[in-house]
């Protein structure tokens, strides 16, 4: 592959945006009986192949339209409980039941953890599902270990839980529900300005396409002018800065496929998550998505029921990637007796 290319909005119009969700806190375990886990991928896939059906995007952040009044609050899906950040396919289900069921935060709890801040779920919401993956070794496997020795064998397992909005609940302290606006749009962003020149990527500004080239390690994408909306400049830099995670001196993923392959269209996707969870996470809200790989998206997607779950955790660790260049690890400070040396 010579490039991965990215279809502007500069000569271009664009398609609809809307839900979708990524992981978190481990929440109360359902009631009822347990789905296989198997299930479960294909039942996520399925909601996922449906909304893009309707020409939806799912990873695509929910925002009000443009002119109109924000109805979701900027960034991603939280733990109320914890404040830790929900990641990989998580996001997209908690966006897309933000949307489904008009709720307008992107705090999320356990029926439990509401009681325990004081609060409680209202009468007659209905709660999101979340998942969880882990992995477990069967007893079987385990006398096999203890009787013959070497490595035990996992086997991994999704497990489902519920959560539900702080919208959707009652009684919980009001810093729960509050959050920043997204920015205007056509507003020049330090913040995303100063994230990209501190990755310090190769990023050659002109032309009328966005590409990453593998082989070379760099990247173009046309000058900010040329958007018909500006903001979505900074989504199309942060989906070149995902593929170029990907490079092997990086997160060392593969890039292989022509255009229109199922091994281009994944990497498209990751890349395309990631952008909207950096996009997220510096509360900026581009106004499209493209269409452009939505055939090819839906075939790989229903031909594998884990190509979304491991196309978000690859998405979510460019993210975490790119994000980490703001808040940079701290030199290592010299000892003591290092210093006296």
């Amino acid at each position: 592959m010579t490039s991965l290319e990215t279809a502007t909005d500069a000569p271009s119009r664009a398609a609809q945006r809307k839900n979708a969700a990524s992981s978190g806190a481990k929440p109360r375990r359902r009631s009822g009986k347990k789905k296989p886990g198997a299930d479960l991928y294909t039942e996520v896939t399925t909601k996922i192949v449906k909304e893009l059906e309707a020409g939806r995007f799912p990873w695509a952040q929910p925002w009000a339209a443009r002119g109109e009044a924000a109805t979701i609050t900027a960034g991603l899906p939280k733990n109320a409980q914890t404040g830790r950040a929900y990641s990989g396919i998580n996001i997209l289900l908690l966006w897309g039941a933000a949307i489904e069921n008009g709720l307008s935060g992107q705090t999320w709890l356990t029926f439990r953890q509401a009681k325990a801040l004081g609060g409680s779920v209202m009468k007659g919401e209905r709660g999101a599902m979340v998942v969880y993956a882990d992995k477990f070794i069967p007893k079987d496997e385990q006398a096999r270990v203890e009787k013959e020795g070497g490595d035990a064998a996992f086997v991994p397992f999704l497990k489902r839980y519920t959560v539900f909005n702080a919208a959707q609940c009652e009684g919980l302290p009001p810093e729960l529900t509050a959050g920043a606006k997204p920015l205007p749009e056509c507003e020049a962003i330090p913040r995303a300005e100063n994230l990209i020149k501190a990755t310090d990527a190769d990023f050659r500004i002109g032309g009328d396409k966005a590409f990453y080239v593998p082989s070379q390690d760099f990247i173009r994408v046309p000058p900010q002018p040329a958007f018909f909306e500006q903001i979505n400049y900074y989504r199309t830099c942060f989906h070149e800065l995902g593929h170029w995670t990907g490079h092997a001196s990086r997160l060392g993923r593969e890039f292989k496929g022509r255009y229109g392959s199922h091994g281009y269209a994944r990497e498209e996707l990751v890349a395309e998550m990631a952008s909207a969870f950096v996009c997220a996470s510096l509360s900026i809200t581009p106004t499209v998505r493209h269409a452009d790989y939505l055939g090819a998206w839906l075939e790989v997607l229903k031909e594998d029921n884990r190509a979304i779950f491991n196309a978000a955790s690859l998405a979510s660790k460019a993210a975490d990637f790119i994000l980490a260049y703001e808040n940079p690890a701290p030199e290592p400070q010299a000892s003591a007796m290092e210093r006296a040396a």
